[in-house]
């Protein structure tokens, strides 16, 4: 039996790899900040009693750190944990008062993805020289991290810095035993993305997503981008010089700002 970390579990994506792991019989950790929809989420798994719930906000990371105590006391080890908490809303640099929305988007999507690995990894080491070699830590990127989006700097920066971290990670952890996976989304059907009022090619639904989401996990695969389609959009993407992406995506279209943090703390 797996036994699976996930953050950012009370919806979206999270939620939706929660009951795919769960459907295969792993015990599931579920992190998030709303307490009400993470009992929803767990009365609804199979064997509900295998499955742990911790409502606390990614951003404290004591709280995070004793949430991976407490679970690896219980169950005696963990073979995958997913940092997937994340928060999306758009940013200008031009407005003072978006600076406090950006440092909330770095601290939730990127700096809470290192608190999330660091409680796990030295008993990931320890199972992986006892043997166990499907230990994995899990970063969920965006395909928004791939070039920067006008409007979105700090969602596309703090997307770029967890593919590049965890790339960093990767090489840490060479020859240990753990694999580093990163997991860049398209655009997936979810609560986060039901808020966009513009075209998003290649929607999946968040059940596909996660089914092929925890195939590339169990693989091990380093980088992988779901749906496939993206991933042709992202190499491409890649591929543009600076003028010729300047000039395409000079007037795409924003996602909407955020001016008050207080609005987007239950977003995780």
């Amino acid at each position: 039996m797996q036994r699976v970390f996930i953050t950012g579990a009370s919806s979206g994506l999270g939620a939706a790899l929660a009951k795919q792991y769960a459907a295969q019989g792993a015990a599931v950790a579920l992190v998030a900040r709303r307490r009400v929809l993470l009992e929803q989420l767990v009365a609804s798994l199979p064997h509900p009693e295998r499955h742990r719930i911790y409502p606390l906000d990614v951003t404290d990371h004591g709280a995070l750190a004793a949430a991976a105590a407490d679970f690896i006391a219980a169950t005696g080890g963990v073979e995958v944990v997913i940092a997937n908490a994340g928060i999306s809303h758009g940013t200008l640099t031009e407005h003072p008062e978006d600076l406090a929305v950006f440092e909330r988007i770095v601290a939730t999507n990127l700096c809470a993805t290192v608190a999330t690995f660091a409680p796990f990894i030295a008993a990931m080491k320890v199972q992986a020289r006892a043997g166990r070699r499907d230990c994995r830590l899990v970063g969920i990127a965006s395909v928004a991290g791939v070039r920067g989006l006008p409007g979105a700097g700090a969602y596309s920066a703090s997307k770029a810095a967890v593919v590049r971290y965890c790339e960093s990670l990767r090489v840490e952890l060479r020859g240990t035993g753990i694999k580093v996976v990163t997991i860049a989304p398209g655009y997936i059907d979810t609560p986060m993305t039901a808020v966009n009022h513009y075209p998003m090619p290649f929607l999946l639904p968040a059940d596909r997503f996660a089914a092929a989401a925890v195939a590339a996990i169990a693989a091990g695969s380093s980088y992988r981008v779901i749906p496939w389609q993206m991933g042709i959009v992202a190499q491409l993407l890649r591929l543009l010089p600076n003028w010729l992406y300047d000039l395409a995506f000079a007037k795409a279209p924003h996602k909407a700002r955020q001016i008050a943090v207080a609005e987007i703390q239950g977003a995780a």
